[in-house]
């Protein structure tokens, strides 16, 4: 019996969007299915609101602090309830685009509802068996919830309903300091919320290069948040309307709490096992072509449990779409991935941090850094904080790259451009850049490997003494 369709693709957040759109243009047969509504966490819960949250915070923060500029703002007031009429408008105008009427006019059967697989090569959905030669689990992640007690008595919000917030909160404790943690947490702060950010690592942002994260960390403290590390929440209560966390030895005291403790992959109600396919802790196992333990079945973006970021799901949904619909032969490629956490000075990465690059390479690794300091448009607008760390091999092959400051996550770009084509590090600092931009903080730090390389050249130095005698002896 022939299958009816080429791809079913499950869930309609960004991973499955691509493979539903571009396999309908290739003229595939394609089911999409989704149990809410189209567009995922990115569009609703995620990057668009929470960047749209974190520009109307830079503002309100621009305009407390112009008086350095020698602009006086009397009397500054924060609409909250307006604040975040921004961020629906943000949602609202991008929305269309991940509309089921355009997903529809591609040629892409939109089916709402919860589905699940009833055996390796059936997926059910409304009383529906759909058969395909293929299909795409895209079903994203969730926000993974401490088993702290008292918490879920207490009440709490994650980043699903803090967006929808009608009044600020004056109070908020955010359990959790990765990147959602330090963006909201900040955003709420200069929008007027007292904030403590509780962390169980040593140091916010725990899997950015450590010194890098620091300087986020001293920001977000003159800032006037409060910073606890090393210290997990033992226990939650409500009392008299206020929430009360006990963590170590300390007492908080606040109106909301906001978790922030990383994601759980969006698995439960799938029913993996009747179509073979092994979930591991993190998420569904696939191997490099991003099949499951069932060939037939693939699966990327959060669910998988890698990378999760909407950028990184959108390639990896790239490789499922060549591997489902023609032949299985495409491998993903993780060795430039690029990420940024979007606080007020930016911190992107790529590639390897210093700590990785020495393990694998010993002795053969320069790091070259430049602080934003050194930068005149940096200067020229008050934005000095910060640095780019670029990490080479002495051959000038770039290894990883660390930005922290204004705009790093715009100016990492041309680092990622370089090492996906695997230029050396030269060819940032041989290219002309406009003078005055920020961008001068990555052909500065590419220019030290040359200097670091001749300080260490003792002979080369000597030659250069010796020549330069000659050449004025000739003169």
């Amino acid at each position: 019996m022939a299958v009816e369709y080429d791809v079913v693709v499950i869930g309609g957040g960004s991973g499955g969007l691509v493979i539903a759109a571009a396999a309908a243009q290739l003229k595939a047969k394609v089911a999409l299915v989704e149990r809410d509504r189209l567009g995922g966490d990115c569009l609703w819960y995620g990057c668009v609101p929470s960047k749209s949250l974190i520009h109307a915070s830079r503002i309100a923060y621009e305009v407390k602090n112009a008086a350095r500029f020698g602009i006086y703002c009397q009397n500054l007031e924060i609409d909250f309830a307006l604040a975040n009429g921004h961020v629906q408008k943000a949602i609202a105008a991008i929305q269309p685009h991940d509309s089921p009427e355009r997903f529809q006019s591609l040629g892409v059967e939109v089916i709402f509802g919860a589905g699940q697989f009833i055996d390796r090569q059936t997926f059910e959905v409304n009383n529906r068996q759909l058969k395909a030669r293929a299909f795409a689990c895209a079903t994203g992640s969730g926000p993974k919830i401490p088993p702290i007690p008292g918490l879920k008595a207490a009440g709490y919000l994650t980043n699903e309903q803090v967006f929808s917030l009608k009044q600020r909160p004056s109070s908020l404790a955010v359990i959790g300091g990765g990147p959602i943690g330090c963006e909201l947490g900040q955003a709420f702060s200069r929008l007027g919320s007292e904030v403590t950010i509780i962390a169980s690592s040593d140091h916010l942002l725990p899997k950015e290069d450590p010194e890098a994260a620091l300087v986020v960390q001293q920001q977000l403290e003159s800032e006037g948040i409060r910073v606890i590390t090393a210290t997990r929440v033992e226990r939650v209560e409500q009392i008299d309307g206020k929430k009360h966390l006990w963590a170590g030895t300390q007492k908080i005291t606040v109106d909301e709490i906001l978790v922030a403790a990383g994601r759980m992959p969006n698995v439960e109600s799938l029913n993996l096992e009747a179509a073979g396919v092994e979930v591991g802790e993190r998420g569904i196992r696939v191997n490099e072509k991003l099949q499951t333990t069932n060939p037939r079945i693939y699966a990327c973006g959060d669910v998988i449990g890698g990378y999760q970021f909407t950028h990184v799901a959108g390639y990896e949904a790239s490789v499922v779409l060549k591997n489902a619909l023609f032949f299985p032969v495409t491998k993903a490629n993780y060795r430039v991935i690029p990420w940024a956490t979007f606080t007020d000075p930016e911190l992107a990465r790529v590639g390897l941090t210093e700590k990785q690059a020495k393990e694998r390479y010993g002795d053969d690794i320069y790091v070259l850094k430049q602080e934003f300091a050194g930068v005149d448009r940096a200067q020229a607008e008050a934005a000095t904080k910060g640095f780019a760390k670029i990490i080479t091999r002495g051959n000038g092959e770039i290894l990883g790259a660390h930005l922290v400051g204004a705009s790093a996550g715009e100016l990492l770009h041309e680092i990622v451009l370089a090492m996906s084509n695997n230029l050396k590090v030269s060819a940032l600092s041989g290219i002309i850049h406009i003078y005055p931009t920020l961008a001068e903080v990555n052909s500065k730090a590419a220019l030290l490997l040359t200097k670091q390389k001749y300080a260490k050249n003792q002979k080369l130095q000597n030659l250069l003494l010796r020549f330069f005698s000659l050449m004025r002896t000739l003169a």
